[in-house]
């Protein structure tokens, strides 16, 4: 069988984009893991899936890279609204869909795409916690759920982090069991700039961007450090990413995530 799909990319953040509006595919774990495999498949950092609700436009559904089915994916869901911009069954200006976390609208401003997140929950801030590594560093690590579980660690030099080392090890460490975490180094550029690496859980690896992680991010760094809004992220692809939301002491509301959704390529792959 032959499946057709797009390959797209959110701010370097890549995707595997299929039509599942008929309901015909059966995208089981193996599946949706050999697809994203960089050596034998597509290559991607997850799948995304359309399908058809009553409750919205569309149904989103997203896997990680090790085929396992997440809440939510902030450029996830940006790349989903470019995709099905064409396919929309009302005007082509906003498009609205269900998530595990919630319902998103998407919004086309040029070729940016502007996605609201469900309100982010969970806030805790200043928890020091020592990584089960080489040295034992001790990390001052805060946390946000923008969809799904994030973890913030501020550091002066970003660059030159090891990221795929801590982040591993914030991602799997006791303090976010049983289902873990991921793991973002923040570091200030200015007052109104960040920029942000990110260990996804799921990928098992640091990717170009990750939406839920620079918007738990930038709420962080204007709650601990007075980053202005709208916060400007910087992330490792190179683009940058705007984050608005309101606030109401630990209460945030109106969370957009905006910046770049192309298509990459479009395919066909034997399964």
């Amino acid at each position: 069988m032959k499946l057709a799909f797009s390959k797209m990319s959110g701010a370097g953040n890549d995707f595997v984009v299929v039509d599942n509006r008929d309901a015909s595919l059966d995208l089981n774990a193996d599946l949706v893991a050999k697809l994203c495999d960089r050596h034998f498949g597509v290559g991607a950092d997850g799948l995304l899936a359309v399908e058809l609700t009553p409750d919205a436009d569309f149904r989103m559904r997203y896997y990680n890279a090790d085929g396992g089915e997440a809440e939510m994916c902030g450029n996830g869901a940006r790349c989903f609204a470019r995709y099905v911009q064409p396919m929309s069954r009302r005007d082509n200006a906003v498009v609205t869909f269900t998530t595990p976390a919630g319902l998103i609208r998407g919004e086309y401003v040029g070729s940016d795409v502007a996605v609201n997140l469900t309100a982010p929950t969970g806030l805790a801030l200043n928890q020091k916690i020592v990584l089960p590594i080489p040295g034992e560093p001790e990390v001052l690590v805060h946390s946000l759920n923008t969809g799904v579980p994030h973890a913030v660690v501020f550091v002066e030099d970003v660059e030159n982090t090891p990221i795929v080392e801590w982040g591993r090890a914030i991602r799997r460490h006791t303090a976010f069991a049983p289902r873990g975490t991921n793991a973002n180094f923040a570091q200030i550029i200015d007052g109104s700039s960040i920029r942000v690496r990110t260990y996804e859980r799921g990928v098992e690896d640091e990717t170009l961007a990750c939406g839920t992680g620079v918007t738990a991010a930038a709420i962080l760094a204007h709650v601990v450090h007075g980053v202005e809004l709208p916060v400007r992220v910087k992330v490792q692809g190179g683009d940058f990413l705007a984050v608005r939301f309101k606030r109401d002491g630990d209460a945030f509301a109106d969370v957009t995530l905006q910046g770049p959704a192309t298509v990459v390529f479009k395919g066909e792959i034997e399964i």
